[in-house]
This record gives structure tokens, C-alpha cells and sequence, in this order.
């Protein structure tokens, strides 16, 4: 499992993403003292749907100044800066690339938020059990091995009356080429069907709350990727930054399994019992 994750690090992290996010932001005009949460959301929200997709999922979560939420694989913190701006919400992000979740604490640091942020694993949290009211997953299960052994350590830290909210890429079909934005190679790609998800739910003690397929969600997205970067160009800041320097490949071969029918997002909302 180490050299797994280790691998899945290697594969985010590197290149002082910092100070590329602060030279793009340059570029636009943006200076490092001006800059708000609202200039960070064309890289903010590295799943599919961007801020819409992270709405619709925690929209009837109840959240609130008290709700202590854990962002699992948070990457450079835009969902969990979401959650604390729009909510008032405690929250901690947790991810196993160093460079996100020290890129994660400078940009918070930037717009002025409380939010905290650990560098870990989501399948060995570093935390108490009963430690949250809401624990999160957009977009992270495809670079998870073991989903039995997340949705336990997810059960585990969860509070009892707490939820779970999981938004990831699922598998109906085949597996798409590589690369992908998660995985250069098959090695540390773990996508899995969305029966596989319920099984480890079931098996941590987690009952399916809600359930929303969003093929079409992500159809749309990528047309609308599709029609901006021919009418405008790729933006200085934006999502292929995390990418590398095969983004573009990347992205061509997820939307063409999206399209297919082979893979879709899919929310997923549990509670403990």
C-alpha cells in the first residue's frame, strides 16, 4: 500500500505549483494581495462540474457554523475553502501529496480562511473515531486500492448522525485509456463500478442515503471545456495546471468514455447504520 501511495503522490505533486497558481493569476492581473477564493475557482474544483457538481452534492447536507467536516483527498483545498465560505462549517482537508496540502495552506492563507489542512492518507486517517459530523470524497476513489477499508475508516471517524458524501468517476463499461487525470498508467488507477462502492458501504455499516447519476452532468461539462478552449484558448489558470504536461490527452480520453457511456460521475450520500 506505501509504495502505492507513494506512487499516487508522485503522480499530483511537484513543479511549485504555488507559485505557478500566483504567476497565472500575474498574468490575468491578479496580484498576490488582491487575490480572493473567488480567483482560485478555475482551479479550485478538480472533478467534473466544478462548483455546480460540489453544490448539488452538499445541498441537502444541513450544514452549518457547527458541523465539523472532513475533506478526504482535498487536493489544493477548493471544496473544503467552499464549504468553510459558504457555511461557516469546521473543516479539515486531508490529501497524500505534500505539495497539495502545502499549496492547499498558502492559498487559504491568501483569501484569509480557516481551514485546516493534514497531510495523510484516506485509507489511515489520522484521526478519532467520532471526530466528524460530515466527511467528503469528490473525485479521490479512483486513485483508492481498498474502498472496503475507506468507507471503514470513514464510518470510524464519522459522529453518530453524521453522513458521508462521496462524488466520484465510476466504471459501467470499459476502462478508459491512459492517461488520465487520475493515472499516467494502469498501476495506480483503481476505478471501480458503482456496485463496489454500495458493497463497501454495506460492509462498513453505511446505509445509502441518496444516489444521483450524472452522466449528462459531465457530458455537458465537457462540451462546454470543448467550446471555450475553440472560442478562447486555454486560460493561464485553470485545471490542466494539475494535470502535467499531458493534460490535454488526458481530458480528451476521459470525455470520450464519458461520452461512451463507459464512465460517469456518480454522487452518493451514507449514513452510519
Amino acid at each position: 500500500m506505501a509504495d502505492t501511495e507513494h506512487r499516487i503522490a508522485a503522480h499530483y505533486g511537484g513543479g511549485d505549483l504555488y507559485g505557478r497558481i500566483l504567476d497565472a493569476l500575474a498574468k490575468d492581473g491578479v496580484t498576490r494581495d488582491q487575490i480572493t477564493s473567488g480567483h482560485l475557482k478555475p482551479i479550485d474544483e478538480f472533478h467534473i462540474g466544478g462548483l455546480e457538481a460540489t453544490e448539488a452534492l452538499l445541498a441537502d447536507l444541513f450544514i452549518g457554523p457547527a458541523t465539523r467536516v472532513l475533506d478526504a483527498g482535498c487536493g489544493i483545498g477548493g471544496a473544503a475553502r467552499f464549504i468553510a465560505g459558504r457555511y461557516g462549517a469546521q473543516v479539515t482537508g486531508l490529501d497524500l501529496t505534500p505539495d497539495f496540502v502545502a499549496t492547499a495552506r498558502s492559498l487559504t492563507a491568501l483569501t484569509g480562511q480557516q481551514v485546516t489542512f493534514v497531510e495523510g492518507s484516506a485509507l489511515d486517517m489520522p484521526f478519532a473515531d467520532d471526530s466528524f459530523d460530515l466527511v467528503t470524497l469528490l473525485h479521490v476513489g479512483m486513485n483508492l486500492p481498498d474502498k472496503p477499508r475507506f468507507f471503514r475508516e470513514a464510518a470510524r471517524v464519522l459522529a453518530p448522525g453524521g453522513r458521508l458524501a462521496v462524488y466520484d468517476v465510476m466504471r459501467h463499461g470499459a476502462h478508459p485509456d491512459f492517461p488520465l487525470p487520475w493515472a499516467e498508467t494502469p498501476d495506480h488507477s483503481f476505478l471501480d463500478t458503482p456496485q463496489t462502492y454500495l458493497d463497501a458501504a454495506q460492509a462498513a455499516v453505511l446505509t445509502l442515503t441518496a444516489r444521483a447519476d450524472r452522466g449528462e452532468v459531465a457530458r455537458a461539462f465537457f462540451a462546454r471545456m470543448q467550446a471555450q478552449l475553440a472560442d478562447h484558448g486555454p486560460r493561464p489558470l485553470g485545471l490542466p495546471m494539475l494535470m502535467g504536461p499531458t493534460a490535454a490527452e488526458k481530458a480528451a480520453n476521459m470525455a470520450r468514455a464519458v461520452n461512451a457511456g463507459d464512465i460517469e460521475p456518480i454522487a452518493m450520500t451514507f449514513r452510519p447504520g
